[in-house]
């Protein structure tokens, strides 16, 4: 306990501090430094409000315990025991959540993310269900606050989406939507469906964090970029001027296509983007297939080809098999992820719980 409350200390002075440094005319013009060091000091926050917590129901505890010593009206003794086993409940749940809270951190949780959703096995169907995983995304971001744009889509005549990836801005994106990576398979019956049958199709869903210049390298002798004639809207500029750009990786082979801005020079800012994204998220994937047992520690693997979670139309039931756990379906297409999210989160950090538990003993 003492070495919890100690690392407590430690991040209130932290939070302090910063609070001090964000107030300081020259960090208020400087936006990159403001906006990262504002997303630092808000990771602190309920730590250190539940840490105030604790402080005033410990004076609280202590206060009624000397009272009731000495204390021989019977109202008031009742009512000082009534204020003791309160304080006594809001002390217990508040150390158990700082040891929470006090759990390694993801060094990615305060980062935004790039979201990119696929559509996979069972033809239009697969776009149509990657559509509407995308709208539900959408809605869950706009519901929190976040600023998305859509970086790169690419439409289906039958509805829907074959590939789209967006850029997902905010307070701790990453730590609430990383474990929404891997396989999401639907069951319904799809609209072109003449017998009724029930289809099983599949979309998959890759979240990866943001990355600066600083944290990766590209060669500029590995890409090859090239530029197109847009399609879509955009004004006059399109289908007149060469707007749209792809960059192929060499070394990966990885293919980034931009047609969203209205710029060529936009576009290939978007892809790079895209591209460090994804460079990045390999590196990540590599750290974890290396480190067995913190993968065993977290709500699956993050694997692209793990299949987490089914979204069971007819039966209005959505199971996420990471956590055994089932939900309305309608209710979480809707955008209304919180309680899903909630769940993975708290399983999540059980485990971690446990690991560090064993390595104790």
């Amino acid at each position: 306990m003492k070495d919890m409350l100690e690392k407590i200390k430690s991040i209130e002075k932290s939070y302090n501090d910063l609070g001090v440094t964000l107030s300081d005319p020259e960090v208020i013009q400087d936006y990159n430094k403001f906006k990262q060091l504002s997303k630092k000091r808000k990771s602190m926050e309920e730590t250190v409000e539940l840490y105030h917590k604790w402080q005033e129901a410990e004076q609280r505890l202590n206060e009624a315990t000397s009272l009731i010593k000495n204390e021989s009206d019977a109202e008031m003794k009742s009512f000082l025991q009534s204020e003791i086993e309160e304080s006594q409940k809001i002390i217990e749940d508040s150390e158990e959540k700082m040891k929470l809270l006090l759990l390694p951190r993801d060094p990615n949780d305060d980062k935004d993310i790039m979201l990119e959703i696929r559509g996979g096995a069972g033809g239009d169907e697969a776009n149509i269900f990657a559509g509407d995983l995308m709208r539900m995304y959408l809605k869950y971001a706009d519901k929190q606050g976040w600023q998305t744009q859509i970086l790169s889509i690419s439409n289906c005549e039958a509805g829907g989406v074959s590939e789209v990836v967006i850029s997902i801005q905010g307070d701790a994106v990453y730590s609430k939507l990383k474990y929404e990576s891997g396989v999401h398979r639907v069951q319904r019956v799809p609209a072109t469906e003449s017998q009724g049958r029930v289809h099983t199709s599949t979309a998959t869903v890759a979240v990866m964090p943001e990355v600066g210049d600083v944290e990766i390298e590209i060669n500029p002798n590995d890409l090859d970029i090239s530029t197109a004639r847009s399609g879509g809207a955009g004004g006059q500029n399109v289908n007149k001027v060469e707007t749209a750009v792809r960059i192929v990786h060499k070394p990966s082979g990885i293919m980034v296509h931009c047609t969203e801005e209205r710029s060529q020079l936009q576009n290939k800012e978007r892809a790079m983007q895209i591209l460090k994204a994804k460079l990045y998220d390999i590196e990540v994937q590599k750290q974890m297939k290396e480190i067995t047992d913190l993968r065993r520690s977290q709500v699956g693997t993050g694997d692209r080809s793990e299949r987490i979670r089914t979204y069971n139309f007819p039966q209005g039931r959505l199971t996420d098999h990471r956590i055994g756990q089932n939900l309305n379906v309608w209710t979480v297409i809707e955008g209304d992820l919180d309680e899903l999210l909630n769940m993975l989160i708290s399983y999540d950090q059980q485990k971690k719980l446990e690991m560090l538990a064993q390595t104790a003993e």
